[in-house]
């Protein structure tokens, strides 16, 4: 595996609510001086994905509006990690906020980096089992649709569902099923 470059300089270039731009400057092991731009999160210490397992086989979705794609999606409940939170903690709060439903057993499945050459965030993928009914207050403009669906039928969401294109909520989804499924074999 190659050194890692060394970073010779680092400085915000922009700054908005959600994130700062910042220029690092590095050196190669070759010696190769090269500036990058990368995207960070301003303060706030990382996001969650949940998969809420409402059974065996039926996981909860949710459609909002997506102010990027100019329509509403098909995703996962997820959101930022506030300060003094922990991840199952937010998790769980997106959760009620987002669905209606707390969870009794919140499992850390993996983290999911976005675009890692230019940022350095990090989704970790929670799967939610034991719900039950508990809607907590959240920050969305409007409600928030829930749609029940079932895991054994993510290949036809991922590959004919055009509202439902969120590659996090894809990723987390393939994971919680190949996660059940070792869970259930035993492994």
């Amino acid at each position: 595996m190659p050194r890692k470059p060394e970073i010779l300089d680092t400085h915000t270039v922009a700054r908005s609510r959600l994130f700062r731009i910042e220029a690092v400057s590095l050196r190669f092991s070759n010696g190769t001086e090269a500036e990058y731009e990368r995207l960070r999160s301003a303060g706030h210490v990382g996001a969650v994905i949940v998969v809420p397992m409402m059974n065996d086989n039926t996981v909860l979705l949710i459609r909002e509006y997506g102010v990027g794609l100019e329509r509403y999606e098909l995703g996962l409940p997820k959101g930022r990690v506030e300060p003094g939170e922990d991840l199952e903690g937010a998790a769980n709060r997106e959760l009620m906020e987002e669905t209606g439903y707390g969870a009794n057993s919140l499992t850390r499945l993996r983290a999911l980096s976005l675009a890692p050459a230019y940022m350095g965030h990090r989704t970790q993928v929670i799967l939610a089992e034991g719900l039950y009914p508990q809607r907590e207050e959240g920050d969305e403009p409007e409600p928030i649709e829930v749609v029940p669906w079932p895991l054994d039928q993510v290949d036809e969401l991922a590959l004919d569902r055009e509202e439902f294109s969120e590659g996090r909520s894809i990723a987390a989804l393939y994971l919680a099923r190949a996660w059940l499924r070792l869970r259930e074999s035993g492994r």
